[in-house]
């Protein structure tokens, strides 16, 4: 872990990621239903180890990333909440843009954990890397991820199917400088 958080909220602290996060990222997808939003993630070190690599990488190439979201004085992932560096690979405005992202452990869901997070994560953004275009996507179902997007400026603008029986359906979305 870092030194410091780098965002504090009133119940948070955001932090950059760190090499010894990996077994909280493990435990953070763990419980029934965790990762029926999430595509292919699963709680394994193996699919653990390339998200933090590729949110380390988000970092250390772009200077933002997604935060590990803990209670102050502790040293468990809760959830994972920020933007990030993304490369879809499907075009319709999801490669090589900033991207928001939450995921909230089963235990927190409900409890207000990625919202919180967020509305400390865009004013920082803003302040550091201009105010830009964000994308986001959220798999068709995902009522809760959607409503929290709509709270935090996001409009949909496209939809995204995949092109064979094993994807998913997603809703595109995005926050607009202004």
């Amino acid at each position: 872990m870092t030194a410091r958080p780098v965002l504090t909220t009133e119940r948070f602290e955001l932090w950059k990621p760190a090499a010894s996060d990996l077994d909280d990222l493990v435990r953070l997808l763990e419980g029934e239903d965790m990762t029926r939003f999430l595509g292919p993630a699963r709680p394994t070190a193996l699919s653990q180890f390339d998200r933090l690599l590729r949110n380390a990488g988000s970092w250390a190439l772009h200077g933002y990333g997604n935060f590990a979201v803990r209670r102050p004085g502790e040293s468990g992932i809760i959830g994972t909440c920020g933007v990030f560096h993304s490369l879809r690979g499907f075009g319709k405005g999801m490669d090589d843009v900033p991207e928001a992202g939450w995921v909230v452990r089963q235990d927190w869901w409900g409890k207000g954990v990625a919202g919180e997070a967020m509305r400390a994560v865009f004013p920082w953004f803003d302040a550091v890397h201009g105010d830009r275009r964000v994308a986001c996507m959220i798999e068709e179902g995902n009522t809760a991820s959607e409503r929290l997007a709509a709270a935090l400026g996001f409009v949909r603008y496209d939809r995204h199917e995949p092109e064979d029986d094993k994807g998913v359906v997603l809703n595109l979305f995005e926050r607009v400088p202004g």
